[in-house]
């Protein structure tokens, strides 16, 4: 007999990882209209600026306060990959991978008051800033950082107050077990050290020297060689400015822990079974990677907590944060390979070729990305951020080393700075493949890799591989002629107050007279053909001044694209550096060098409380 009572409710998974716990009408709602929003300011700046130039679409004015400069910095750094990050490895491994974001305050003051008069005295021509900052910054942007900072700490008080604050996160941390874990097994479990920083040098996670030694040399490449940021700082009115802004970025650099690793570990503590989940089989049902789960562990904390309405504003700001880490690197990496590559390959590429060029890199770059994904799951054990760090280890120690010694010893040469790269990333790249070839076994498997990759751990192969460019670079340079002083006037820190000596200008050549042949007929010279070749150029562009005509689509592309036919096009011209003044303030001077000192005692602080 059948009952006439309602439906009962069908039965949830409790393995799914975000059971009816999708974006609501209201969520969606948020959703688009902060997109709309979005794109709205993004049609205003293509109107208000020149993108159908060089210089309107690859660069910015010098002329940003220590606000914008310090946002910008920050937002740069902070991306998806540190919000998914850094909660997972929180999950996964506790509070070890702050050591990070502590190093790199250190390092972001280092980017102002050490490395930027150095650029600027060499009037570096950092192409400085995007064009989305310029613009969009202002609007988008903060409002990005405000609402990410604002409800991400809606989220971790809410996370928090369901644990019992910090010292029932302490206690129910190391309780927080997937149901499915084996009496037996040691996968899945937390681990002692989870609370510190510092860790044992031989057996754990992140050795305490690696830390110290081997995670400084690629956070000093980041942030004070890396163009993303360092054209952040370059876009600043003064120096002055520039020192504040870092400041700022340093000051927001405490809050990770307290917005995106703790609430990881929260997360762990609530969905154990999800983002703790031991099993391999199981890991791959709740989020199809076998190697575990834990970098579900802020979305899952998002949509679990947050009420419908704040879940979409949410998403909203993290599209928002990863649409500016992304535009910053796709543009600087555009502006690199265009500007220094490839207009040194075709010094007469007009101005539509560079740009077409431009644009048609960042489209390789994203679908280079797309298809790097997979390698990116299957690596250290599922963790992204940890993933990250190991690959900048095998990569960016030469380069900064190699920075490094440039700025601060006179006698390093081409020939020594050459040898340091090749030698630092040849042996940076044979680990990078031996760690595709040998990935790290899952925890139920043994490890038979090779002893280099299975014993040395990614943060000491950095200090290897520091040591192995600077004995190179240093044996090399003392082998081989010095630079002249004329070489390394105003480029190093030492040479930075020399006087700017005004370059002579060089008259035009005078061509030759044509050579006589054997046969007797004129053999034209280098210089006549090549002028032959402009003469040339210059005929067809004029002939070409009569373009057909384009229907509307089209013309809608080339606009949306900012490269709308104006007729006659103009040879492209090398863009000017941009220099900002190295000259402050006595006591803009002062108060700045007093709160960087209070900002390095907070970092220090830091570091020992959770040490």
């Amino acid at each position: 007999m059948e009952s006439g009572g309602s439906p009962q409710p069908p039965q949830l998974d409790p393995l799914e990882s975000f059971p009816q716990k999708n974006l609501e009408p209201g969520d969606i709602a948020v959703l688009v209209l902060y997109f709309l929003f979005v794109l709205a300011v993004g049609l205003w700046s293509t109107v208000k600026t020149k993108r159908d130039t060089v210089r309107g679409y690859f660069l910015a004015g010098g002329d940003m306060m220590w606000l914008p400069v310090g946002a910008s910095l920050f937002a740069s750094n902070i991306g998806s990959g540190h919000f998914i990050g850094l909660a997972g490895s929180g999950a996964s491994v506790g509070i070890s991978v702050t050591a990070y974001e502590f190093n790199g305050l250190f390092s972001v003051l280092m980017l102002s008051w050490i490395f930027l008069p150095i650029y600027i005295a060499g009037q570096v021509d950092m192409y400085a800033g995007a064009i989305f900052i310029q613009q969009s910054l202002h609007l988008d942007l903060y409002l990005a950082i405000v609402g990410l900072l604002a409800i991400t700490a809606l989220y971790t008080v809410a996370g928090f107050a369901a644990v019992g604050g910090m010292e029932g996160l302490k206690e129910k941390y190391f309780l927080a077990l997937a149901s499915n874990q084996s009496a037996n097994g040691s996968c899945g479990l937390p681990r002692e050290d989870a609370f510190h920083i510092f860790r044992d040098p031989v057996t754990s996670d992140l050795p305490w020297p690696g830390i110290l030694f081997g995670m400084s040399i690629p956070s000093l490449w980041y942030w004070c060689t890396d163009q993303v940021i360092v054209q952040r700082s370059l876009a600043a009115k003064n120096l002055s400015h520039a020192k504040g802004g870092s400041l700022m970025a340093a000051y927001l650099k405490i809050l990770p822990l307290f917005l995106m690793v703790f609430p990881g570990m929260v997360s762990r503590v609530l969905f154990p079974d999800q983002v703790a989940c031991a099993h391999p089989e199981i890991c791959q049902k709740v989020c199809s990677n076998s190697f575990g789960c834990s970098d579900i562990a802020y979305p899952k904390l998002v949509l679990e907590l947050l009420p419908t309405g704040l879940r979409g504003l949410m998403m909203a700001v993290m599209v928002a944060a990863l649409m500016s880490s992304l535009t910053s690197i796709f543009n600087s990496a555009s502006t690199i390979f265009t500007m220094d590559l490839w207009n040194h390959i075709r010094p007469r590429a007009s101005e539509r070729e560079l740009m077409v060029v431009g644009r048609v890199f960042v489209i390789l770059l994203v679908l280079v990305s797309i298809l790097w994904i997979p390698v990116v799951q299957a690596s250290q054990g599922g963790q992204l951020f940890i993933y990250i760090q190991s690959i900048s280890s095998y990569l960016q120690p030469p380069v900064a080393v190699v920075f490094i010694m440039g700025c601060f010893w006179k006698r390093a040469n081409e020939k020594g700075a050459f040898s340091g790269l090749i030698l630092g990333l040849l042996l940076g790249l044979i680990r990078l493949i031996l760690d595709f070839i040998y990935a790290q076994p899952r925890c139920d498997q043994p490890d038979e890799r090779p002893a280099v990759v299975k014993y040395i751990h990614y943060l000491y192969f950095s200090m290897i591989l520091s040591a192995a460019t600077l004995i190179t670079v240093s044996t090399v340079s003392w082998l081989t002629e010095p630079p002249s002083e004329e070489m390394v006037s105003r480029l190093t820190w030492f040479t930075r107050h020399d006087p700017v000596v005004q370059k002579e200008q060089v008259p035009p050549e005078i061509p030759l007279p044509p050579t006589i042949s054997q046969n007797g007929t004129p053999e034209a010279t280098s210089a006549s053909i090549q002028f032959e070749i402009v003469q040339e150029n210059m005929s067809k562009t004029h002939n070409c001044d009569v373009t057909p005509k384009q229907s509307k689509v089209v013309k809608a592309i080339l606009w949306l694209c900012g490269m709308e036919n104006k007729g006659k096009e103009e040879p492209s011209s090398k863009a000017e550096p941009i220099l900002i003044s190295l000259e402050e303030s006595p006591t803009v001077k002062t108060l700045l060098d007093i709160n960087c000192i209070v900002c390095i005692t907070c970092a220090i602080f830091l570091w020992g409380y959770f040490a």
